[in-house]
């Protein structure tokens, strides 16, 4: 239920702020109050701490595919907060085990008392999904949109993730991206290298540069700004994006 303007305790706004875990994992919480949840933990004693510092109590556990960087977590986060619901995608039932929802493309889900639909984006793998907040204009996509570039196509073709990609940047341009890696220094000195005359890469790149030289994360980005940075995001089809993808897979700094 909407909070009025006549109840005297609005209720309080969404949050999302990041844990870094192993080597370039996030972790991304959603807090609403005391109440959280958490997309995609790596792992759990530092999500614990995370939580248990801020005296959060853990609602739900998203995961948009079954990558163990991404669903390893989840056991030691039950054993501390047994009754959080494990979201995903029911076709990955088998491979992301614990399930409470399994869910699909084109469902509606409510987390925090947040709308959340929920987008397929195959490509990384076979059914990766994304999560995406249309009230308060957060998009939590795993590993298929990085900040300017895409997953590896592990388990889907080309066609695949130009539609995926398509489908997210379809999306307001002021949706704000959480991806759950720090990959956007080589992404962008990729981009660079092989679009040395695109000025809006170069751009970024240079400011990049700067907020990993003062130890900032470049998560979030935006949909509107990979729109423009971007690609893989850019590529008029599958064929181009087949071809970014075997170069920027074969290339070395």
């Amino acid at each position: 239920m909407r909070t009025s303007h006549h109840e005297p305790h609005p209720r309080p706004p969404l949050a999302v702020w990041l844990i870094p875990v192993l080597h370039d994992n996030y972790v991304m919480v959603l807090q609403r109050g005391n109440r959280a949840a958490v997309v995609d933990p790596a792992v759990a004693e530092p999500v614990v701490a995370a939580l248990e510092e801020r005296q959060l109590e853990l609602e739900a556990i998203l995961h948009t595919h079954h990558h163990s960087d991404h669903i390893g977590g989840a056991p030691g986060l039950l054993r501390r907060w047994p009754k959080a619901a494990v979201i995903a995608a029911a076709a990955d039932g088998e491979r992301i085990p614990l399930q409470t929802w399994g869910v699909a493309g084109g469902e509606h889900l409510e987390v925090l008392g947040e709308p959340v639909e929920v987008i397929d984006v195959p490509g990384h793998t076979r059914a990766h999904i994304a999560y995406w907040l249309p009230q308060s204009g957060h998009l939590f996509c795993g590993d298929t949109l990085f900040v300017g570039g895409c997953g590896r196509l592990f388990e889907g073709s080309p066609a695949q993730m130009h539609s995926s990609l398509q489908r997210l940047g379809a999306l307001p341009e002021s949706t704000r991206v959480w991806c759950a890696h720090e990959y956007t220094e080589a992404n962008l000195r990729w981009a660079a290298a092989i679009a040395p005359e695109d000025g809006a890469i170069a751009r970024r790149l240079s400011a990049v540069l700067a907020e990993r030289a003062a130890g900032q994360a470049t998560v979030p980005s935006s949909i509107g700004l990979e729109r423009s940075t971007n690609l893989f995001m850019r590529a008029a089809d599958a064929a181009e994006l087949a071809r970014l993808c075997h170069s920027k897979d074969n290339w070395r700094a």
